[in-house]
């Protein structure tokens, strides 16, 4: 048997949680032609064969699955030895890759984030805010801030905040059209929301709970274009506070009688919960969560209501 190094079950590991080569090589950093020679020296390395290869991609073989056992035990050890050897030295380095919801990533944390990243000039960040592209059970991002807590043993998860939407509309439609005193008075105006063919999490499907029947007409899959529709008056678009409340001309509709809640939640695999590029990043985001909680929870709109 030749010899083979972790860094070849590293690539082992990435084509059989993606079971694509591309796949793979987008989330080791590399190219596909440099993921398939390195998959082909280590079958050569074990005298076997560790896939079929398929026009679907790469499927394991019986050896494979067993191989990807002691392969994520070798990677555990490994990740658990760089975590205390980077505690030793009490320095926060290397990559975190922070895939993050469209809203949460662009009106919060991108203003916030820079100043983490001055304070610590030996890590590398990389935020991705559009978090239907990448996942984090293939590895593609190492936290991600969600709607959701995957209670599962793969993942260790942490609440950030709670925060609440109201509907909104500009000064201007609302001046224009009919009073909305009631909820059934919401079937009379245009509204704003997400295409719903295209909604990836349950937590974004506001217009059923609110109202059954209730559906948008100007739909957006972006939560930035639909600040703009509701800014430019086409309609009435449910928007979370801290997005919303920047425009005073925004103006929240029978705020105390219709609202929703959500959470938002940081999530890592628990072979990465106590590296200390992890703990840093999750504890600033979660101190600057609490800072803005009124922005959150969207007290004055309640006040005022």
């Amino acid at each position: 048997m030749r010899r083979f190094t972790w860094d070849d079950l590293q690539f082992f590991l990435a084509v059989a949680r993606n079971g694509q080569l591309s796949a793979a090589a987008r989330q080791l950093r590399t190219n596909h032609a440099t993921v398939s020679r390195r998959i082909d020296r280590l079958e050569q390395a074990l005298a076997t064969r560790l896939f079929e290869r398929n026009p679907r991609g790469y499927m394991l073989t019986a050896i494979g699955e067993r191989l990807v056992e002691s392969a994520e035990s070798i990677e555990r050890e490994a990740t658990n030895f760089r975590s205390e050897a980077s505690s030793g030295a009490s320095q926060v380095a290397g990559v975190v890759r922070l895939s993050t919801l469209e809203g949460f990533g662009n009106f919060f944390l991108a203003d916030r984030l820079p100043r983490f990243a001055r304070s610590h000039a030996n890590l590398a960040i990389e935020l991705v805010t559009i978090q239907q592209i990448v996942s984090l059970s293939r590895r593609e991002a190492d936290m991600s801030i969600t709607l959701t807590s995957p209670r599962t043993d793969f993942y260790h998860y942490e609440k950030i905040t709670t925060y609440r939407l109201f509907i909104y509309g500009s000064r201007a439609y609302l001046e224009s059209h009919p009073p909305i005193e009631r909820r059934e008075d919401l079937l009379a105006h245009r509204l704003i929301g997400y295409i719903e063919d295209m909604i990836f999490t349950p937590g974004l499907d506001y217009h059923r709970e609110i109202m059954p029947g209730l559906r948008a007409s100007y739909q957006s899959s972006s939560i930035h274009a639909q600040l703009h529709a509701t800014l430019s008056g086409i309609g009435l678009c449910v928007l979370p506070n801290f997005i919303a409340s920047p425009y005073p001309d925004l103006v929240p509709v029978m705020a105390r009688e219709v609202f929703l809640e959500r959470d938002y939640w940081c999530v890592c695999h628990q072979d990465l919960a106590t590296a200390p590029r992890i703990q840093a990043l999750t504890d600033f985001i979660k101190m600057e969560a609490r800072s803005a909680q009124s922005e959150f929870l969207g007290d004055l709109v309640l006040d005022r209501g």
